[in-house]
């Protein structure tokens, strides 16, 4: 029989992978998350884009852990924790562990403008692509019979944020606005549509190397996307967005993807948290805590390779937690623990249809084989067999007829 009592909160690429190496013979497992699936983050925007189905990247929980005897799961929101008594308070009410795992990722980072976070759309759920893709499929069936002073708003599409997810929305965009919306809409002109990708530092996917920035850039401006860099975003009121440089751009539609920051759950000391991510120690271990832990983006561990931290990428959560769950085997058994360390794996980000720049550790390239490398290596993460068949049949769909049939708008009827 199991003889501890474990909670992970949250279900995104940590916590999955917690469950899965987690040996349920010495462990009794209790899963939260205010959602009852776990969601595929690295294809939203394909979602958000009409490329593939909401259902093709979502996965439910109970669905997944049906063979786990001893795992548990609650649908809730965890809203405090008592290191104290070793309790955490929920909607529904409270729980106790015998150790606590914090795997809750982040959310969009709107850099404290409630303005902005009122009126843009993100991008950090399923949920939320499915909005993106209501508002925009709407705002083109609406430039049939808006007037002309209101079409300026609905043809001007503004992503903020030139980091991956930004990058591959505008060049998912572009290829709807290209290859698609001419054929859909045959009576609309819709060169006159701008894709508009605004970013405050120098070049878009900042993060990369010089190949990809550059390369991204290149494939951006040759599919007709309006690239601004060096440009901060100081207001949006739903129609206008104010701009640093005194420029304003009219728009309707605006996706904010320029940032995010830690879930932080209340209850723990301050000192335990660093730039609202969790101080953990090299076992993911946080710092004045014996038995609570975090792992994946809301980790903050400092090592040797890392001194400012690892970057908030599915590897490092999906790494962190196998490691923490060998080691809660090797503390069960009398073993001794293993240090987490992470080996990067190489970053990657597609553009478009054979557009795509990989930055491995000792070579980088771009172009259709790093298009395919991309896709390969994500159709792998996806969990079942059915939906990566899905995928790749949507993806085949894509590749050979240039269109889907997924452009649906859904909605509540009024």
């Amino acid at each position: 029989m199991p003889t501890q009592k474990i909670i992970i909160i949250g279900a995104g690429f940590a916590g999955i992978q917690l469950l899965k190496h987690i040996d349920e013979d010495n462990f009794e497992v209790l899963l939260i998350d205010k959602l009852n699936h776990h969601q595929f983050q690295p294809l939203f925007y394909q979602v958000a884009t009409s490329q593939i189905e909401p259902g093709s990247i979502s996965f439910p929980l109970r669905k997944i852990l049906q063979n786990r005897k001893n795992t548990q799961i609650r649908m809730t929101t965890v809203t405090r924790i008592d290191a104290d008594k070793k309790m955490i308070d929920t909607d529904i009410g409270a729980f106790g562990y015998d150790k606590l795992i914090i795997a809750t990722g982040c959310q969009t980072n709107f850099f404290n403008n409630e303005q902005i976070k009122a009126n843009t759309y993100s991008l950090k759920s399923t949920y939320d692509a499915i909005k993106i893709r209501n508002n925009i499929l709407q705002n083109f069936e609406s430039l049939l019979t808006v007037t002309e002073e209101e079409r300026e708003f609905l043809l001007n599409l503004v992503i903020i944020g030139a980091g991956p997810t930004g990058v591959e929305l505008a060049g998912a965009f572009a290829e709807i606005r290209n290859n698609i919306l001419p054929k859909d809409y045959p009576r609309l002109d819709f060169s006159k549509l701008r894709i508009i990708l605004i970013e405050g530092s120098q070049h878009t996917l900042n993060s990369m190397s010089d190949m990809a920035k550059k390369a991204s850039e290149t494939y951006l401006k040759e599919m007709g996307v309006e690239i601004m860099t060096n440009v901060m975003v100081k207001a949006y009121d739903g129609a206008v967005v104010q701009l640093n440089n005194g420029q304003q751009i009219k728009s309707r539609q605006v996706i904010w993807t320029a940032g995010v920051t830690g879930n932080i759950i209340k209850g723990l000391s301050e000192d335990a948290v660093y730039k609202n991510r969790y101080k953990v120690d090299r076992f993911n271990r946080i710092l004045l805590y014996d038995d609570i832990y975090a792992v994946g983006d809301i980790a903050w561990m400092v090592t040797p390779k890392y001194p400012d931290g690892h970057p908030q990428v599915a590897n490092v959560a999906i790494n962190q937690a196998r490691n923490l769950a060998h080691n809660l085997q090797r503390a069960a058994t009398g073993k001794p623990l293993k240090e987490f360390e992470y080996k990067d794996k190489g970053t990657m980000a597609t553009i478009g249809k054979k557009k795509a720049v990989v930055d491995l550790p000792y070579i980088k390239f771009k172009g259709f084989f790093a298009w395919f490398i991309w896709m390969f290596l994500h159709l792998m993460l996806i969990l079942s067999v059915r939906n990566k068949m899905v995928i790749f049949i949507n993806w085949a769909w894509l590749f050979f007829t240039r269109d889907t049939s997924l452009r649906l708008i859904l909605k509540e009827q009024e």
